[in-house]
């Protein structure tokens, strides 16, 4: 059900957003500070219609496509025709560097190719749904990679990962979150209900997933085992998930006291 809510959250907010759908457009959704793209005021958010050099229109297709136009004309002048949201455009020029720092391309900008379409309002709830059901299997292996790599820290002795949070962090984040909006809000939620649905599917004493393992081995040898035996086991498993969440409110109330 945790995972359920999840994909019904991200629904919503796809329906509202749009459906993030592949197209061959090319969308900037971040500029690099102190970058060619910042100087000549490129905005986030702005679609690349065009290229131009020396008077002459350089075609491209995608961002693959417009990547490699850009390429041979490192360390020239040219100019994009860029459009905003209601369409409307503008041109700048720019000089695309011929040695851009590690990490950045030639323009300091980042592009995507995903446009949020506005399907008719009667398609974008399922639309919206499949979508979510995407972007909660994404979350839920993201989680469950991270939730592997906390136990093993824990189990060869590195410890708690720095970007962990108990409660008093998560309610630091969600008053971040508060802040942005209701859609944002709501993508909070479902990524804490998908995390909450990965964490207790684990096969960990105590948890939903403990229980489950037990059932599994009682089928598998075909007899129930003692009661007392699974009732050790998931008390050694609750006392254990406790201190975890006592060591990382400590933590969270440090980092409070010693931002």
């Amino acid at each position: 059900m945790n995972f359920l809510l999840g994909v019904f959250a991200f629904g919503i907010v796809y329906t509202y957003l749009g459906i993030p759908t592949k197209t061959d457009k090319v969308f900037v959704v971040e500029v690099g500070v102190d970058t060619p793209a910042e100087v000549a005021g490129i905005k986030v958010e702005s679609e690349i219609k065009k290229i131009t050099f020396e008077k002459k229109e350089v075609p491209f297709i995608g961002v693959d496509g417009f990547i490699k136009q850009v390429e041979p004309l490192k360390g020239k002048e040219i100019e994009l025709t860029l459009a905003d949201k209601k369409g409307q455009e503008t041109t700048v020029k720019i000089v695309p560097r011929l040695s851009p720092p590690e990490g950045q391309g030639a323009l300091g900008v980042a592009l995507s190719n995903i446009e949020m379409k506005m399907y008719p309002i009667w398609q974008r709830p399922f639309r919206g749904m499949v979508v979510g059901v995407t972007e909660a299997w994404a979350w839920g292996k993201e989680i469950a990679t991270n939730l592997g790599t906390l136990l093993w820290g824990i189990i060869t002795g590195k410890g708690v990962p720095k970007d962990v949070a108990g409660p008093i962090g998560i309610y630091q984040v969600s008053k971040q979150v508060y802040k942005i909006g209701w859609v944002a809000v709501l993508q909070f939620m479902a990524i804490l209900s998908v995390n909450l649905a990965i964490l207790n599917i684990m096969p960990f004493p105590a948890l939903d997933g403990g229980r489950l393992f037990f059932l599994g081995v009682e089928m598998i040898i075909g007899k129930k085992l003692k009661n007392k035996v699974e009732g050790y086991v998931h008390t050694t498993g609750m006392v254990f998930l406790l201190g975890l969440m006592v060591l990382i409110t400590v933590r969270d109330v440090i980092k409070l006291i010693r931002p």
